[in-house]
């Protein structure tokens, strides 16, 4: 615990600008996300100061910033109208909401201290794929009628689509406007500066335009309900009474179970992104712990949960953020916002909020994904689809379990159809230590540290690309990396996409990659999404293992080693040019 406590200051000027500018991106996105649901945009504040400051506090992701997210969001949403549904009217539905946040991130905190942090890198990509794009689709949907001015229908993305009629009858042109004049400076003002985050450069042109030019009653704004709440949120302490009520229980707990995996999910998703910026190592189970303990913070002061948000962490990492510090700031400037500008919120057109939504659901689409829908096996393909449809049109944990049944029983079908063909497919081993295999004879002692050779020994699947990723992070400091592909019968499209961030990142480093024995349906794989010959020209891929060390040898020396290096990169760029 006393090591937990202890702050590194080292970096205190990249910890603190980091912060700030994460925090400062976390603004627009926090409101927005309040706005969303019948709580409010303050409710969303509120989650990413709790949050935000918890998580980064107690979490396993050193630069992780957390806060409401587009899927947690979404979520909290459906809990928020259900109990509304279920108890009459929100100031009665209030308590059994917090009661399900509150819940949601003490289950969260649970699955850390039993340790089941460490089992979500084994979803297959289809299932996030899917999900992700799915959490896309519901948000534009649902951002169609405050586009145009008007207050979204209840239901979701269905009860949206069955209203879609009443958009010509009460369209307001003016929301129009500013929603368009949003989403246009969100994507133009990157092209000509970085140095301020577009989303708060709109969030403050529009609304500031909108003040002066549009009368207060021509267009929806965030105090059209009422005043804004500022200063320090009030603790809430009454929806305890919710537990001792058996029914209250039953009708919370599948939200908050929904929630809390959910939440799991969406954080450590996000802590694989910050580990592959920052070159370290998160420990999920403290990460679990930490969201956990940040929404039921959030849940004590009326907030919205949430989980880490991938963008903000990113642009805390970009900006110079490396330890906890940086969250903590971000959180602690969203505060004492609250507290100085929390009268100005409520000026904020609804349209402008809209506007910055689009752009978050359409930039949180998979369209890698998508892209190579036609190239990745088609068992993946079906499971992408069907969990982006369910996660739309039926429920997000469904989507999720549906889509990990699937992927299971689809890759045992496949396995099995390898085994009958007689395709070798030995058991994946221990790689922490490569054995030669029986044709290497003495190339080992010739080569010396300068080439390593990777063993890969059976199917390339969801299961197993976490870990190829993580075994190939921690290769010897080395010139050469030959992957020996003869043993592998078959490659899912989590490992496709393993093996090309993999690849990616050893050309990255300067590091010489060619691959032998490709071939059958892994050599098809790679050519449909041009990892090969893309990433990897023809003059690095040999049938045999024999051949390769035929062109290798000349090459050994060091200053060779360089030229090879630089022909890899060159041939790369030739390609990327055409």
């Amino acid at each position: 615990m006393l090591k937990l406590l202890r702050f590194d200051f080292s970096n205190f000027r990249g910890d603190f600008f980091g912060g700030i500018t994460a925090g400062i991106v976390a603004l627009p996105l926090a409101l927005a996300f309040g706005e969303q649901t019948e709580m409010g945009a303050i409710a969303g504040l509120y989650g990413a100061i709790a949050l935000g400051i918890l998580a980064a506090f107690f979490g396993g992701t050193p630069i992780q910033i957390s806060g409401p997210t587009a899927p947690m969001t979404v979520v909290s949403a459906l809990v928020i109208a259900d109990a509304i549904s279920y108890a009459g009217s929100l100031e009665a539905a209030y308590p059994l909401i917090i009661a399900t946040f509150f819940l949601a991130g003490a289950l969260e905190a649970l699955l850390g201290v039993i340790r089941l942090g460490t089992y979500v890198k084994y979803i297959p990509y289809p299932v996030v794929s899917g999900f992700m794009s799915g959490i896309g689709v519901i948000i534009i949907i649902t951002q169609i009628f405050p586009f145009f001015g008007m207050s979204a229908p209840a239901g979701g993305p269905l009860g949206t689509i069955r209203a879609i009629h009443k958009i010509p009858e009460a369209v307001n042109f003016f929301s129009v406007g500013v929603a368009i004049l949003t989403i246009g400076l969100i994507y133009l003002v990157p092209r000509m500066t970085k140095a301020v985050p577009s989303t708060l450069v709109a969030l403050i042109v529009v609304s500031l335009a909108a003040f002066f030019l549009i009368p207060s009653g021509d267009v929806l704004r965030l105090n059209s309900g009422g005043p804004i709440p500022t200063g320090l949120p009030s603790f809430q302490f009454a929806f305890f009474e919710i537990f001792s009520d058996f029914r209250h229980v039953v009708v919370i707990v599948e939200y908050a179970l929904t929630l809390a995996f959910l939440g799991a999910i969406d954080s450590l998703l996000t802590s694989v992104v910050a580990d592959n910026i920052t070159k370290t190592k998160h420990h999920s189970d403290r990460e679990l712990i930490g969201q956990g303990l940040g929404n039921m913070g959030s849940a004590l002061i009326g907030g919205l949960p949430g989980a880490g948000a991938t963008m903000r962490t990113v642009i805390n990492a970009n900006a110079g953020g490396k330890t906890r510090i940086s969250g903590i700031v971000a959180g602690l400037l969203l505060l004492v916002i609250l507290l100085g500008l929390g009268s100005l919120v409520g000026h904020i057109p609804n349209a402008v909020l809209a506007g910055i939504l689009i752009t978050v659901g359409i930039g949180i689409i998979d369209y890698k994904g998508i892209r190579h829908i036609r190239e990745v096996p088609r068992s993946d393909a079906l499971v992408m689809i069907a969990v982006l449809l369910l996660t739309v049109f039926v429920d997000l944990l469904i989507a999720v379990g549906v889509g990990m049944v699937l992927s299971s029983l689809l890759f045992m079908k496949k396995i099995s159809d390898v085994v009958e063909h007689k395709t070798q497919s030995a058991p994946l081993k221990d790689y922490s230590r490569e054995v030669p295999w029986s044709d290497e004879g003495d190339i080992i002692s010739q080569v010396g540290n300068k080439v390593y050779i990777k063993h890969l020994d059976g199917p390339l699947f969801f299961g197993f690309a976490s870990r190829f990723q993580e075994l190939v992070k921690a290769l010897p400091d080395i010139k050469v990396v030959v992957m020996r592909m003869d043993r592998v019968p078959y490659v899912d499209q989590s490992g496709l996409y393993a093996m090309e961030e993999a690849v990616q990142d050893l050309l990255g480093q300067g590091i010489v990659v060619a691959f032998t024995g490709l071939h059958g349906q892994p050599k098809d794989m790679f050519e449909r999404i041009r990892l090969v010959p893309g990433l990897i020209s023809d003059a690095f891929i040999f049938d045999t293992f024999e051949e390769c060390v035929n062109w290798l040898h000349p090459y050994l020396r060091e200053e060779n080693l360089h030229q090879l290096a630089a022909d890899q990169a060159g041939s790369k760029e030739k390609r990327s040019r055409k």
